[in-house]
């Protein structure tokens, strides 16, 4: 009899398979104390347990950019002084090292978890990953693989570890669900990048399936049937064809320009966190970034990223772009991203805190250091400028002082660059969407990052479980905020895109086509279907339709009408 179970939507897609249960074996873990003489030997032996790890790590094969960003956070994380301090330190009291290291990290994560921000706490995996991979070296045992797996394996788990999911039988995985976990997490990451529809956060799946049942995830609602009925599956097994069929026709027309039949010619960009993520997303149809997420080149290093360092990639973003736009969002930390090698004040809120520009304007000779580095690649293509964070006519004011002190430096070393980048700003804050009409006099365009500005405006906790109901970007008074954004920059002559998530809901886009949005940018695998729905919407249907949704009262009268026209 089938058995329907409901899970958090981490990547998209439907799927027919079976079951591989992994259920990990839980090693025993002595508690026997040591004497004096003995505690030597217990350091050297997690001294050595680090290395060895680092080792395996730094031999590791990947195959995508999320999964090397794993890696090599992991490895950042086993130099951690915290946790060798922690473990030593249990060490020198007369635990030994299998005992020191699993209650160090028990208590790493428990403080983690215990953290308001779903992002880091989030991260407290990584950690139980790290301390489960030393502990099996410690204790001489080769941990379980996910190599080799049956064809089309659905891997059912209570966690899987990123080090679980960078090592796995790739070419016969085609999904994942898990007890665990949520939208953010590293495995989610990964499953969004490799293609592979996943259900996370599903609390008990480990219990209910059993090691090869057929199984279906459909995320597009957010459930798992367990051994379906034959009706059932001859019905999905036709979606999963009409899913091929359609990604086959969108890829004959994935170059081809976004321009709808009344004429209207709308860019459809891709976001990027780095090369790789351009490549990709040219390879899948965009020619052009409508958001280069810097923050990553930080985050996956060792160190602030040097101007050289910087230099090189933004000029061969530009260089694959042949002249096509390459918006550039200044350092963007703070919030839930985090450094290994810099360390936050602790925040109630960080959030509302220490983050993005107000962190670059306290730290000038990082935030200097990217700007040479960007604007020396602005002589290699179209460059822009974007800031995040943006509240106040002020702070463009002090960028701009900034910016003029940068190119007097570059001028002085004769260093070549254009002289009238273009600078825009996100419309995050509820701040800036209100005196968006004083901002677009400072600036040359507007990019809407729906992700925070939906939350501001609401109020509302995106990574809040209890609450997540109440958060929708379809809410009226969001959606007014967009209109009014677009509105403003076209009446000054500039233009607007929109760089959050909300670019790449397809439901959306024949709303915001005919709200005048003049850019989507969105994720690579998004950039065939948003150009598609564009290709095949007059403007002026578009304009009817927005018109239509706007003048609705509910977010439950949008969200159903909006439905309601995409299942036409």
């Amino acid at each position: 009899m089938a058995n329907t179970l409901k899970g958090i939507v981490a990547s998209e897609g439907v799927v027919l398979g079976r079951a591989y249960l992994f259920i990990k074996d839980k090693l025993e873990v002595s508690n026997k104390k040591i004497d004096e003489n003995e505690i030597p030997e217990e350091k050297n032996k997690f001294t050595d347990a680090l290395d060895d790890y680092r080792e395996y790590l730094s031999n590791l094969e990947t195959d995508t950019d999320a999964q090397r960003n794993v890696v090599e956070a992991h490895i950042g994380m086993l130099d951690d002084p915290y946790l060798i301090d922690t473990v030593n330190g249990k060490i020198d009291v007369g635990e030994n090292v299998e005992s020191a290291l699993v209650n160090s990290i028990s208590e790493m994560v428990s403080t983690i978890e215990g953290l308001d921000d779903p992002y880091l706490k989030e991260r407290a995996v990584d950690y139980k990953d790290i301390g489960e991979r030393l502990l099996h070296i410690l204790k001489g045992v080769k941990p379980q693989k996910l190599f080799p797996l049956p064809k089309d394996s659905i891997i059912v788990a209570q966690e899987l570890t990123p080090t679980d999911t960078s090592v796995m039988d790739r070419d016969n995985v085609i999904g994942f669900c898990m007890d665990l976990g949520g939208k953010t997490a590293h495995t989610s990451i990964i499953a969004q990048t490799l293609g592979i529809p996943a259900l996370v956060g599903m609390k008990n799946v480990t219990k209910v399936v059993k090691d090869g049942d057929l199984i279906i995830i459909d995320d597009y609602k957010g459930q798992l049937i367990v051994n379906p009925d034959e009706k059932t599956v001859e019905e999905y097994k036709k979606l999963i064809q009409e899913q091929k069929e359609e990604k086959e026709r969108l890829e004959k027309y994935k170059n081809e320009d976004s321009i709808t039949p009344d004429g209207k010619k709308v860019e459809v960009a891709v976001n990027i966190g780095n090369i790789e993520d351009l490549e990709d997303g040219i390879e899948k149809g965009a020619s052009s970034v409508g958001l280069f997420r810097t923050e990553f080149l930080y985050m996956g290093n060792t160190h602030f990223p040097t101007e050289e360092e910087q230099f090189k990639v933004y000029k061969r973003a530009a260089e694959l772009l042949k002249g096509n736009t390459l918006v550039i969002r200044t350092l963007d930390i703070g919030g839930d991203k985090s450094l290994s090698y810099f360390e936050f004040p602790q925040e109630d809120n960080p959030f509302l805190g220490w983050r993005a520009l107000r962190i670059c304007f306290d730290m000038c000779d990082v935030f200097e250091t990217q700007l040479r580095a960007i604007l020396r690649a602005s002589k290699h293509g179209n460059v822009k400028i974007l800031l995040p964070m943006v509240i106040s006519v002020d702070e463009i004011i002090k960028f701009n002082e900034i910016l003029e002190k940068v190119k007097s430096d570059l001028r002085k070393r004769q260093e070549e660059f254009n002289e009238d980048i273009e600078v825009g700003i996100m419309v995050e804050t509820p701040a800036s969407s209100i005196i968006a009409d004083d901002l677009i006099k400072y600036v040359d365009f507007f990019s809407i990052g729906t992700n925070d500005l939906t939350q501001y405006v609401l109020a509302v906790d995106r990574g809040n479980e209890k609450i997540s109901n109440l958060y929708s970007t379809y809410n009226k008074a969001v959606l007014r905020m967009i209109k009014r954004v677009i509105d403003i920059s076209h009446e000054h002559g500039k233009w607007t895109g929109m760089c959050g998530g909300f670019a790449g809901d397809e439901k959306a886009t024949k709303m915001l086509l005919g709200m005048g949005l003049d850019e989507f940018s969105v994720p690579g695998p998004k950039v065939a279907k948003i150009k598609d729905i564009i290709r095949n919407t007059s403007l002026k249907e578009a304009e009817e339709f927005s018109n239509e949704i706007i003048s609705l009262t509910t977010t439950e009268e949008i969200e159903k009408r909006i439905k309601k026209e995409t299942q036409r």
